[in-house]
């Protein structure tokens, strides 16, 4: 089963932190892209191809109007064979949905929406410069339930500007209390360019005001214990769910699935090889969604992905499934290694199964990560 995702590169206005690829559009510009996207997965079209996820990302998807995703995805339908009972996913921001815009999205195919909540402290929301405050979503995702969505999403920050331990666990508090199934928890991160970047270099005591790496960490630890007790699971570093509520479509990046990506910038992984859209809205609308295609690998090693991904996954690594990827026999002492598997299980960084099979990252290991799966490849 394949994985289709759909990149709206659309924003009212750019987040402070975010530098994923988005614009700031105006109806002519929402009207060409959907053209030129419709266009583009109709060019690759292939009833062969079966589907059983899709995903609306951004961007803000829903600033465009319901009935235009709705088109999209009807496109996507009628491309390829997508699964009666597949995950169809649209992220939105709880100023840009009304009760009438989600009822259209759940009448016209949609069965999962993902709120960027981030904070249930208004101040917080406003350092972000997010245009919604916390009344907005709530009201968002009782509307989202009402509509007919019982499989909702909300993401929560950890390290906002003036963020206190306190006020992370009363927006743990009311955002958990709400109908959602499903936490992304995200750490904010200075990234390059980005205007958060920019006022950091004007203003160097900026970052007092941000978490350092150790009382990041504590929150990190204190927020997965919380969502556990309030019955979300932790199944990959970032994502906690209740039974059943796992994102299906993101699982298959970190399952080394394939998926097809359509969109400026949006990214594939299909045929063993690695692409992506490598141009703006402007030049995708002029091309009428003619891909312009950039590969990044055209020749996945298989075996490293595996274990660089499976090990963000609370399921872990399977030693067999490595054995087979891995042809060359580059890393069959990653398991075997019993002296650094014990050392960084004595570190409490890494569980190992009784029979040798399976070997997983705890709690305290997710957050060093990169330094532990380092660590097993050398």
């Amino acid at each position: 089963m394949c994985g289709v995702y759909i990149h709206i590169p659309f924003c009212k206005r750019k987040c402070i932190y975010c530098d994923f690829y988005s614009v700031c559009g105006d109806d002519k510009l929402y009207s060409g892209f959907v053209s030129a996207v419709s266009n583009s997965i109709k060019r690759r079209s292939n009833k062969s191809i079966k589907v059983d996820t899709v995903y609306f990302g951004g961007g803000t998807p829903t600033v465009l109007k319901s009935s235009q995703l709705v088109l999209i995805l009807n496109t996507v339908k009628h491309s390829f064979d997508v699964s009666p009972n597949a995950e169809i996913t649209v992220e939105a921001n709880p100023c840009t949905v009304t009760e009438e815009s989600l009822s259209e999205l759940f009448n016209g195919g949609f069965n999962r929406i993902s709120f960027g909540i981030q904070s249930a402290v208004d101040s917080e929301l406003s350092a972000l410069s997010r245009l919604h405050n916390y009344e907005q979503a709530e009201a968002a995702v009782f509307n989202a339930e009402r509509a007919g969505f019982t499989n909702i999403s909300a993401d929560i920050m950890i390290g906002i500007i003036d963020q206190t331990r306190k006020s992370l666990i009363d927006s743990i508090d009311k955002i958990t209390s709400l109908p959602v199934r499903h936490i992304s928890a995200y750490m904010l991160k200075v990234e390059e360019n980005t205007p958060l970047d920019e006022m950091i270099k004007r203003d160097g005591s900026l970052l007092k005001s941000i978490a350092d790496e150790d009382e990041l960490s504590d929150r990190y630890l204190l927020m997965t214990r919380l969502l556990e007790e309030k019955g979300f699971l932790q199944y990959e570093i970032s994502n906690f769910a209740k039974n059943g509520f796992e994102s299906k479509h993101n699982l298959k990046y970190w399952r080394c699935e394939e998926y097809l990506g359509f969109g400026p910038h949006a990214h594939s992984y299909f045929d063993n090889k690695r692409y992506f859209e490598d141009c703006g809205v402007s030049e995708f609308i002029k091309n009428n969604g003619e891909p312009k295609i950039t590969y990044t690998d055209t020749d996945v090693d298989k075996a490293e992905e595996y274990i660089m991904l499976s090990l963000r996954l609370a399921e872990g690594l399977d030693a067999d499934r490595l054995a087979g990827l891995d042809k060359e026999g580059r890393y069959k002492n990653i398991i075997s290694n019993a002296e650094e598997i014990n050392r960084l299980s004595g570190e409490r960084l890494v569980n190992i199964s009784r029979d040798g099979k399976n070997l997983s990252l705890t709690e305290r290991g997710f957050l060093v990560s990169n330094a532990v799966i380092s660590r097993l490849m050398n």
